[in-house]
């Protein structure tokens, strides 16, 4: 794309035998100023100034950047490349196959419909545990993880011939974000004789593990992610940026995820959704970049778009430890040193708001037991567990004390108890505990209880590839099996690193036996537990726990434990380090306190304490300098795309244009194009409303959106068997994203979802105002439509907060919902709804659905929508809804994404502009 260069800042830059062409930020005024993040915005400004989209205003704006004023100019940011993860990767090529024959359809010419900016596609969220704990694992479950997503691969193989700019990372490769600071990252991109900061959008909102590098970029939803791989920029307000300095170093003793997750809990205390958070100052230079991922990674879980480190020597270092080639990396500290994008640890940039942290201030810690901010010192971790376990329980627990007076345990006289004492059906002996319900039930040759740790899982992309967390679980198992312990009977234990370097690390180092004899086989590169697909616990203990209705535990070193997420069979579940995992897994419940009471007994019969086995900095700093070289890295991603004999034999369809097979469960023809005209109809008030939903405050996407297993007994359930599908093969939600039919039928179908329509009952249920029944959602949005009846959702605060996940936009859509009216919003699922064509609202400040009094009966209905009509966005528009009338605030942020509204959505927008042109 041509600049206009108002400003002169075409320039050029040598590095080695090659020149590239440059945009100088050093001519706008204001730049010195900037943080690090806007300097890449402003250059991304100048360098796609087009008069048109992109004005010298737009430019001058960004340089007279205010860091207090409330955030109102639009400029719009174009990624240098798109990132995608197989789920939400599937839909998005769907939906670019159905572009193409919509616009042979309107007479247009179906090769537009081509990715302009690279799209690089991870598969790595398909793989399921299923099995574990053995040393075929992991060719078990890929075996079962190709069997089952036979079609998925076939239709992404075709992509890639079809497609200009689409790759593929076949699966049992790495997990999407490890992959991509490893390797995909340029972090400066050189394209058509330019160099320019790479940056990017991906389709996972944890895209943001990039800002480690020095990466700008975040999450998207699908929808948004297509258009960008369409040459449509990204319509942002330049927004305030958090200024978080950083000094001191860290304690010996603690992790990368102690540190993010006591960031995490700082910034959602301190409230930074929609901004942008930038670490500064001292102590950046003493955080390792594997660290910086890890706290980038968890900008979601913080709310904020990004969380970004500077370009530094680290940096340098990390990219040659990566085996990045020589060019590459001279190119990145050049272009990063001319463009003012090298961290200077003693100048401090403008920002909106500061906060800081002594490093040094960081203790152990843990996260749950059903969100990321709520962040536990280790120390702390019994008596939290014991008062949030009330919570969980349907045994009578009494009221929590404090830790003082309740009793304490052993480990051996844990909740979790085990007795060799012979087999048997499972039966419960109930007991109140001081502090804690107590409900032991037999199982074979142990007895379970509240808090058992039923899952360990070394799993997501927040730690698996970061060597000082992984190296350390691994010492930490080695101390642990020289002093004769074993991880607890009941405890699925599974390791899915984010990339298969770690397992050279592993094997070099000599630690992999001892990860093995506690249970931490390898079951897969990919997500595996993190995002639900955990497999299912052994049929003995599910058994169990769903007969008693215990309230066990699973332990992750991921970046999500929302509820209803990891597995079916587990209420409470808890982040924490990869050495803590296998601590808890040797532990085997969570009613224990690990800082001070024995974690098991050594083979010579003496307690064993978690400091007897904890390694030190030391170790696992010469285990790194002996185990980790570039070597590995150059060697693991030299054919990267190419796959393994599995993937190559995949027969693969051709053409332009995808041949649709009818009787396909997992991929299918969406219709969101059906009966599309030239120009958009004009968007119209909404009358004689329903509600779908009344929702609470800090209801996730994965509330949402389907995820996890399928349930033989759900809508989706019913319509796989009813097409020939045998239960064995239902897969997950997630591997089915391809088949808006399912997709439909799991909306809202979570089995932790509250509905306040139908009080006291959990899952994806709701009141069907027609018939005045209980019903499943799908089948009330089904009657609903049938009987013309537009739909509402009425939610609370932080509503869609989590993944990135299409389908909760695509899905509400296709349930008929109209309009959600909610008291806030995470960003990524607010533009996700507009990209749908659902209009966001907001609750008047200060008011809520219950002090409006609605009870979520009455008829809606919501006017002035139709002043969008003329070219503008109402500021508020009049609802009605029965007695109780209110202005509610219109959450279109932006006149690109007023334009996608009145389209009805945002692909049709980039459809109709494809005609046009």
């Amino acid at each position: 794309m041509a600049s206009l260069d108002t400003f002169g800042a075409k320039s050029q830059l040598g590095v080695g035998d090659a020149s590239y062409e440059i945009f100088k930020i050093d001519r706008v005024e204001g730049h010195e100023r900037l943080p690090f993040s806007l300097k890449i915005l402003l250059e991304n400004l100048l360098r796609t100034e087009d008069g048109a989209n992109i004005t010298a205003e737009h430019i001058r704006a960004l340089g007279g950047w205010d860091p207090k004023a409330e955030p109102s100019v639009e400029i719009q940011f174009t990624p240098a490349r798109v990132l995608m993860q197989d789920f939400t990767g599937v839909p998005c090529v769907v939906d670019l196959a159905t572009m193409r024959e919509a616009v042979r359809e309107l007479g247009g010419d179906p090769s537009k419909v081509n990715p302009l900016a690279p799209a690089e596609l991870v598969i790595d969220h398909s793989v399921i545990a299923d099995v574990f704990g053995r040393p075929d694992a992991f060719e078990r479950n890929v075996e079962i993880e190709y069997g089952r997503n036979r079609e998925r691969y076939q239709f992404l193989r075709w992509g890639q011939t079809a497609f200009n700019e689409f790759k593929v990372v076949p699966p049992g490769t790495g997990i999407v974000h490890q992959v991509n600071i490893e390797h995909l990252a340029r972090v400066v991109m050189p394209r058509g004789g330019q160099a320019y900061p790479d940056t990017v959008v991906g389709t996972d909102s944890h895209t943001t593990m990039v800002n480690g590098l020095g990466v700008l970029g975040w999450g998207v939803g699908g929808i948004e992610a297509e258009a960008a791989m369409l040459g449509q920029p990204v319509s942002m307000l330049i927004p305030k940026v958090v200024g978080f300095r950083l000094h001191g170093e860290m304690p010996s003793g603690t992790t990368a995820t102690d540190l993010v997750l006591t960031i995490t809990e700082m910034l959602r205390k301190h409230g930074v959704v929609g901004k942008f958070v930038e670490f500064y100052g001292s102590g950046v230079t003493s955080v390792p970049l594997a660290n910086r991922a890890t706290i980038g990674n968890m900008s979601p879980e913080f709310g904020s778009t990004c969380a970004i480190f500077p370009i530094d020597g680290e940096t340098i270092a990390y990219l040659r430890l990566t085996g990045r080639n020589e060019q590459q990396v001279a190119l990145v500290e050049a272009y990063a040193k001319a463009q003012g994008l090298w961290h200077d640890p003693s100048h401090e940039p403008s920002y909106s708001e500061y906060l800081e942290l002594d490093l040094g201030t960081i203790v152990p810690s843990i996260a749950g037991p059903k969100r990321p901010q709520d962040r536990v010192p280790l120390t702390d971790a019994k008596a939290d567990f014991r008062a949030a376990l009330g919570g969980y329980v349907s045994d009578g627990i009494e009221s929590p004390v404090d830790e003082a007076s309740a009793e304490s345990f052993p480990a051996s006289d844990s909740p979790a108890v085990f007795a060799e004492n012979g087999g048997g059906q499972p039966h419960a002996a109930e007991t109140v505990v001081k502090g804690r319900a107590s409900k032991r039930v037999k199982v074979e040759d142990f007895e379970l209880d509240h808090g058992a740790v039923v899952i360990a899982s070394i799993t997501s992309c927040t730690n698996t590839s970061n060597p000082q967390v992984m190296l350390g679980a691994a010492l930490l198992a080695r101390k642990a099996v020289e002093l004769g312990l074993t991880s607890k009977p009941w405890v699925k234990t599974t390791l899915a690193p984010g990339s298969k370097v770690v397992m050279d690390y592993y094997e070099k180092a000599g630690l992999l036996p001892y990860l093995e004899k506690l249970g931490f086989h390898l079951v897969g590169y990919g997500c595996t537990t993190c995002i639900g697909n955990s497999g299912p616990l052994p049929e003995p203990i599910s058994a169990a726990v769903n007969e008693h209705d215990l309230a066990v535990v699973s332990v992750l070193s991921g970046n999500r434990n929302f509820e209803g997420r990891i597995q079916p069979d587990v209420k409470m579940n808890y982040l924490a380090s990869p050495p803590l995992v296998v601590a808890y897994a040797i532990a085997g419940t969570m009613d224990i306190d690990l800082t001070s009471e024995p974690i098991g007994t050594s083979s010579e019969g003496k307690p064993v304490y978690l400091k007897d086995i904890w390694p030190t900095p030391q170790e696992v700093q010469e285990t790194i300098l002996q185990a980790v070289s570039a070597e590995m890295f150059r060697k693991g991603y030299v054919d990267v795309f190419a796959g393994d004999e599995r993937w190559t034999s995949l027969s693969t369809p051709t053409g332009d244009t995808f041949a649709w097979d009818g009787s396909s469960t997992y991929v299918r023809k969406p219709p969101y194009f059906e009966g599309m005209t030239p120009e958009p109809v004009p968007v119209r008030d909404i009358a004689g409303a329903r509600v779908l939903a009344k929702l609470g405050d800090s209801v996730t996407t994965d509330h949402i959106s389907p995820a996890g297993s399928i349930k033989p007994d759900s809508p989706a359930g019913k319509y796989l068997t009813e097409h020939g599908v045998a239960r064995t093969d239902f897969n997950s939600y997630g591997s089915r994203r391809g088949n808006h039919e399912v997709m439909i039928r799991g909306t809202f179908a979570n089995i932790r979802l509250r509905n306040q329509l139908v009080p006291g009952v959990e899952g994806g249920f709701t009141l069907n105002h027609l018939s005045g029944e209980q019903e499943p959602i799908y089948d009330a949005s089904q009657a609903y439509q049938a009987a013309g009846v537009p739909l509402v959702i009425l939610a609370g605060k932080e509503y869609g907060s989590g993944s990135s996940r299409d389908w909760a936009a695509k899905g509400t859509a296709l349930l008929g919902v109209r309009a959600v009216i909610a008291e806030s919003y995470e960003r990524i699922h607010r533009s996700n709804l507009i990209g749908m064509g659902v209009l966001p609202l907001q609750f008047p400040p200060g008011e809520t659905a219950d002090s409006l009094g609605l009870a979520g009966s009455e008829t809606f209905s919501i006017t002035g929508i139709e002043a969008l009509n003329e070219g503008t966005t109402p500021r508020t528009v009049r609802v009605k809804a029965g007695d109780v009338e209110f202005d509610a605030v219109v959450r279109i942020d932006t006149p690109g994404e007023a334009d996608y509204y009145r389209h009805g959505g945002i692909l049709q927008y980039v459809l109709r502009k494809m005609i046009e042109h």
